[in-house]
């Protein structure tokens, strides 16, 4: 039977897929907004006519976009002027979150293990690495499965 927790990053890792084609997507140095509206052969003036802004609000627009300093609203409405839908989301760096949950899981569980290997090999009581490896393997399924808070310290 899934756990709640489990159905939740099936869900998510779903809603995130879309995304995941979006990455290889080149950002225009001048921003979107510049790029659109230079493509559609639109000026300043109209785009700012659209927005209810000046020419020179709308060219803060394009200056804010290729530094970053954006609002997400901004974007939307510049977009929505042209014609255009913002699409905004995210995508797990490496995989999918399932794979970023097991990875730090065993970088948890290596780091727990590990440790206390260390203060057992202190003590002449150290175990193997065979069975430092199922042990690492074991706390990560358990670290996982109770998604436990720590995994993000």
């Amino acid at each position: 039977m899934r756990t709640k927790r489990k159905l939740l990053i099936e869900q998510l890792d779903r809603k995130l897929t879309p995304f995941k084609q979006t990455e290889s997507a080149i950002v225009p140095d001048k921003g979107w907004i510049n790029a659109i509206r230079t493509t559609l052969n639109m000026t300043m003036a109209q785009l700012g006519m659209r927005l209810n802004i000046t020419r020179q609000g709308v060219k803060g627009l394009e200056e804010s976009e290729s530094k970053g300093s954006i609002t997400i609203n901004s974007l939307k409405e510049a977009g929505n002027a042209m014609g255009f839908n913002l699409v905004y989301g995210f995508t797990p760096a490496d995989g999918t979150i399932d794979d970023l949950i097991n990875r730090k899981a065993e970088e948890l569980a290596k780091r727990i293990v590990l440790r206390t290997n260390h203060n057992m090999m202190l003590e002449e009581q150290g175990i193997d690495d065979a069975r430092i490896d199922e042990s690492i393997k074991e706390l990560a399924y358990d670290i996982k499965r109770e998604m436990k808070k720590s995994l993000w310290d």
